[in-house]
């Protein structure tokens, strides 16, 4: 899997998991989303993203958008 694909399956499993925990612990939970959506977003037009970093260094296979 490369680091790419990685990253979109971690967003979105943190964007679930946030939104669940919203609606059966606290309403709180949906600031992790928040940041999930403006990570996404800011990697978008940066191209930095921290956990592409993060895979790179422990050896995951680059992909298109984090090299």
């Amino acid at each position: 899997m490369t680091i790419d694909r990685i990253v979109m399956a971690f967003a979105g499993a943190m964007i679930l998991a946030s939104l669940v925990l919203s609606q059966l612990h606290s309403v709180h939970w949906l600031w992790l989303t928040a940041f999930v959506g403006a990570n996404l977003l800011q990697a978008a037009f940066s191209g930095f993203c921290p956990l592409a970093s993060i895979l790179k260094k422990a050896g995951a296979r680059p992909g298109v958008a984090f090299e």
